[in-house]
């Protein structure tokens, strides 16, 4: 695919480039912590900040993408070097990474490609739609030391004649060196569901945005 040429312009000024994905349903502290991280540490140009579309994975249905959106671009307005990316959103079928990958590898030909990925992320790693392909394309970037989980297991569900993930893709993974936070998503559903205060746990754009919209309450 050939880019314009005020694209290829803008995209070879970013060299180190950080790609954040998940449901965000809602994004919360946690989630602003891990990639004011990961632009701290791993010098990153930009960070392209992604709510998921259709989530294959997710056992259950996620909130409308359209307040999944908002909230992500309130929670992240005043991080410098994020852009929220609506892509997987727009696009049709499951959400995959591997594509989106595949598509800023584009975009950004000469950027180094960092996929940062949140606790409950890591731990799901292994059981990824073509992990190979996303280790190759991208350094693979986790919150937390313990990158055991990253091994295949039984667990996993991935068959036992493969071999650790952490060998396959030793050279490209690392870590973000922050405390694991508590925050769970889950968790603060529930505290909406009743109207509770979220005080600490999103930012105050998003919770005025969540109780404004009813969001995550019984029907």
């Amino acid at each position: 695919m050939n880019l314009p040429s005020s694209v290829q312009k803008a995209s070879a000024t970013v060299q180190r480039l950080g790609v954040f994905g998940g449901a965000f349903d809602p994004p919360h502290r946690a989630h602003v912590a891990l990639v004011e991280a990961a632009v701290a540490q791993l010098q990153l140009d930009q960070v392209r900040v992604l709510p998921t579309g259709h989530a294959w994975h997710k056992p259950r249905n996620l909130s409308d993408a359209e307040h999944r959106l908002a909230m992500t671009r309130l929670a992240f307005a005043d991080v410098p070097h994020v852009v929220v990316d609506e892509r997987e959103i727009l696009r049709t079928g499951p959400s995959y990474t591997v594509d989106t990958l595949h598509e800023l590898q584009t975009e950004y030909p000469q950027a180094q490609l960092y996929l940062l990925l949140g606790d409950d992320q890591r731990r799901a790693l292994p059981a990824w739609h073509q992990i190979g392909e996303i280790g190759r394309i991208a350094i693979i970037c986790a919150a937390g030391r313990d990158m055991a989980v990253l091994a295949w297991n039984e667990e996993s569900g991935a068959a036992p004649t493969n071999p650790p993930l952490s060998d396959t893709l030793q050279a490209r993974i690392c870590t973000l060196d922050m405390p694991l936070m508590p925050h769970s998503a889950t968790d603060i559903r529930v505290l909406a569901a009743t109207e509770q205060a979220l005080t600490g746990l999103v930012s105050p754009a998003v919770e005025r945005y969540i109780h404004e919209h009813h969001l995550y309450r019984p029907h």
